[in-house]
């Protein structure tokens, strides 16, 4: 019987232990051109999309996307970004942010007349809200007091009307009340506390009360130039009305009787509102138009008034 002799496989020529050897069986052709062409696909990815990180970010890569109208590096995000702009929802909110930009102020303020326009309007208004003012205002509104004003009490230091609050946003505003700690002596400042709480309907008309009317509309203490001789207030200044009981600046929660309501009036008399403790910043360069002026309708309803 014979056997067909098999191919023998060319070696190394190393033997180990008499008859252990190292076969030359290289990989084939086809596998190291594999190989070779992932290397290739791996440079052109380095430089084509981000890849390597850096101490201050990343390398960005040629490759660009188009997302509202501008090129940028392309992501994920940006690609997602782009996918977004283009998809129907995204379209219908441009029409219709457009159609906001198109309206005067007073076509603006009529906009609760469409419920369609108010729907979206309210849409837009709560998400830039919340990504925008709710750091602040809280969600809803609330805000924080002593710090940021309450919009949900329908009462505005700045004005309430579609155009007024536009105007806050797209401008910012920036609080401010002289302190009377130097101005005036503490009995001075005891008495137009005692007054100021009269005004609100917390406090009986006494003595030192009746005083403090007298200061109040006095050259020395010149309260009346901002807050008016009635105490209303002055939306053109952001001065607070002080007969609706809304104290801003004051936390009334935390007085336990009279005495207490006094002390803490008297602290913001004297300390007053120091420029830059009550800013709010401007919205303009951040926000587009239309977004500002939808923005206005949700924050005018949070409200609950309608003008």
């Amino acid at each position: 019987m014979s056997y067909d002799k098999q191919d023998e496989v060319e070696t190394t020529g190393h033997v180990w232990d008499e008859d252990l050897q190292e076969y030359n069986n290289p990989l084939p052709r086809w596998w190291l051109w594999s190989f070779y062409a992932t290397i290739i696909f791996a440079l052109v990815y380095w430089v084509w999309f981000p890849t390597w990180p850096l101490p201050n970010g990343w390398t960005k890569g040629i490759a660009t996307i188009k997302v509202d109208g501008k090129s940028r590096a392309w992501s994920t995000r940006t690609l997602l970004d782009s996918q977004l702009e283009s998809s129907p929802e995204s379209l219908r909110r441009k029409e219709n942010l457009a159609k906001f930009a198109a309206l005067s102020m007073d076509e603006l303020a009529d906009v609760s007349k469409d419920p369609q326009m108010t729907a979206f309007a309210n849409a837009v208004g709560k998400s830039l809200f919340s990504d925008n003012c709710a750091t602040c205002h809280q969600q809803g509104g609330g805000g924080v007091i002593t710090l940021y004003p309450n919009l949900a009490d329908d009462d505005w230091l700045w004005g309430g009307t579609v155009k007024q609050i536009y105007t806050t946003i797209s401008n910012g505003r920036n609080g401010n009340m002289t302190p009377m700690a130097t101005i005036l002596s503490d009995p001075e400042i005891t008495d137009l506390a005692n007054y100021v709480l009269t005004l609100s309907g917390d406090l009986a008309e006494s003595e030192g009360s009746i005083r403090g009317a007298d200061l109040f509309v006095s050259n020395k203490a010149t309260c009346f130039v901002c807050h008016g001789k009635d105490g209303k207030g002055n939306q053109a200044l952001g001065a607070a009305n002080l007969t609706d009981k809304i104290w801003t600046m004051v936390d009334m929660s935390l007085a336990k009787n009279d005495a207490d309501k006094v002390a803490l009036v008297k602290i913001q008399i004297e300390h007053g509102v120091v420029p830059g403790q009550r800013q709010m910043p401007s919205w303009k360069e951040r926000l587009t138009d239309s977004e500002i002026r939808a923005l206005a309708i949700y924050v005018q309803q949070l409200g609950g008034s309608i003008k």
